[in-house]
């Protein structure tokens, strides 16, 4: 059987590292350390250059999955990338990043799932390789979140940050591999996480606006229903996962779903205390930094879950 196995992950973060009592002095925004750490367990994030984009930081990105893939960039024929911050309407931030690394050849574009994006287009990724369309793809996650913050609103734009992770897909035969993808999306709930307008919008702010406890309520119950789906439509328990790689929006949601797979710590990938949540970033920005330290090993059974805004939500199963 044709999977499309995960070689390598690969990620970058932006030089400025701030803490949560530098932000709040930066912005003006009127919080404290203690306050966002008991909330979210954030305790700083990365913020993007004046001259650092989703593209730049996505091409980064890929370069160090290529290089632990041991995979040159003249051998991917297709670049998708997730984000709902791109460099411009048109053309897709992947094309940026397909001119950055000197590809010349094959497909690229974008795809837009808020938090969950890193998941759908891992799942378009699959579906492509395993009918033949692209044979190793580069699925990318890059966002800029700081560019779209409403530093005034203290509930919110303390939970974000900026950085990119992506991962090498090649078409191989045998067990590793991707064993199923599971997508959803619910348009009813649009409203509680959104961006106010758009280019094709007038008289808006252009600013994210969340309504934190719906969203979390959204969280607890989609994300154990979607773990679920996975499980059984692989024939597989709980107690097979190896590794949590969640999205990284709140240390609470993520403990809560640990619990509930009954994984120990040491086996949920988490980086939201570092990182905060950079929405389609999160999930391989947490595989790099799991991938370079070792902690993955062949015949890993991996567990993938997000849900976003849309609301969008999903989860992957993937053997390593």
């Amino acid at each position: 059987m044709i999977r499309s196995r995960i070689l390598a992950a690969g990620g970058y973060l932006p030089a400025d590292c701030v803490d949560n009592a530098t932000l709040a002095a930066r912005f003006g925004i009127d919080t404290s350390d203690a306050w966002i750490r008991e909330r979210s367990g954030i305790r700083q994030r990365h913020l993007a250059a004046p001259g650092e984009t989703a593209s730049s930081m996505g091409a980064a990105a890929a370069r160090q999955a290529l290089e632990r893939a041991g995979v040159g960039a003249e051998a991917v024929d297709a670049i998708i990338v997730a984000t709902a911050t791109p460099d411009s309407s048109f053309p897709a931030t992947a094309v940026r990043v397909q001119a950055a690394l000197g590809i010349t050849h094959g497909f690229a574009f974008d795809v837009l799932a808020a938090c969950t994006g890193f998941v759908y287009a891992l799942a378009v990724a699959d579906s492509m390789i395993r009918s033949g369309a692209a044979r190793t793809a580069l699925v990318i996650g890059a966002e800029t979140y700081s560019r779209i913050l409403d530093w005034t609103d203290r509930g919110t734009c303390v939970l974000f940050g900026d950085g990119a992770g992506a991962v090498v897909l090649r078409a191989e035969d045998g067990e590793a591999g991707i064993l199923s993808t599971h997508l959803h999306a619910d348009g009813r709930h649009a409203g509680i996480l959104h961006v106010e307008g758009g280019p094709g919008s007038t008289g808006t702010s252009g600013l994210l606006r969340m309504a934190g406890p719906e969203v979390f309520k959204h969280a607890v119950t989609k994300l154990a229903a979607v773990v679920d789906e996975a499980l059984a439509a692989n024939g597989l328990a709980r107690a097979d996962i190896d590794w949590l790689v969640p999205h990284q929006a709140n240390i609470r949601i993520i403990e809560g779903m640990g619990r509930k797979l009954g994984l120990p710590t040491e086996r949920v990938v988490v980086t939201v205390d570092r990182h905060a949540n950079t929405s389609a970033a999160s999930i391989p920005l947490a595989m790099a930094e799991a991938c370079g330290d070792g902690r993955f090993k062949p015949g890993d059974l991996l567990l993938l879950e997000a849900i976003g805004g849309g609301l969008t939500w999903g989860s992957a199963l993937v053997r390593w």
